[in-house]
């Protein structure tokens, strides 16, 4: 994940699944319960708190102390407010396609409103009443594509937030 503007982030703490699966930069979380006085999050499912700002194991952390240290102290930095990064932690196919397959690629224009999707992703798609999820329809637009995923930007999808 690349950031162009920064907006608002806050140290949170982590769930237990993030804890042992591991996420992406620019991942959608939404906020959880916590056995302790602190701010917690995991990953969402459409609802949305923010988005974490850099991976549990990303490639530039391999030289520096560092690595993994997300994991180990169980915290992470929660990006909220208006942001414009550019991502490649979004959903590339549709979610129709990624159940039953073969995979067909959603197509993203600029304007194109944006809402998490059920694993937490970047997506225009309404995931929720798609998978007939009772919540449904997800109106929670949280950003707006600003460049669209090409070649010429190694498929990063920019876009700016408004959380």
């Amino acid at each position: 994940m690349v950031t162009l503007f920064k907006g608002d982030a806050y140290p949170v703490s982590l769930s237990d699944a993030m804890v042992a699966s591991g996420w992406a930069g620019g991942q959608g979380v939404q906020w959880a319960d916590s056995p302790l006085d602190e701010f917690m999050v995991t990953f969402s499912d459409g609802l949305y708190g923010g988005f974490l700002l850099w991976g549990s194991n990303e490639a530039q952390d391999q030289y520096v102390g560092q690595v993994t240290s997300q994991q180990k102290y169980r915290y992470g930095t929660l990006c909220a407010g208006g942001w414009i990064i550019s991502t490649s932690t979004y959903e590339k196919y549709t979610y129709a396609s990624r159940l039953v397959g073969p995979l067909v690629p959603i197509t993203y224009a600029v304007r194109d409103r944006l809402v998490f999707s059920l694993r937490g992703l970047w997506t225009k798609e309404d995931e929720w009443t798609l998978s007939g999820d009772p919540r449904g329809a997800n109106t929670y637009y949280i950003a707006n594509v600003i460049q669209v995923p090409s070649a010429a930007n190694n498929n990063y999808l920019m876009l700016q937030t408004s959380i």
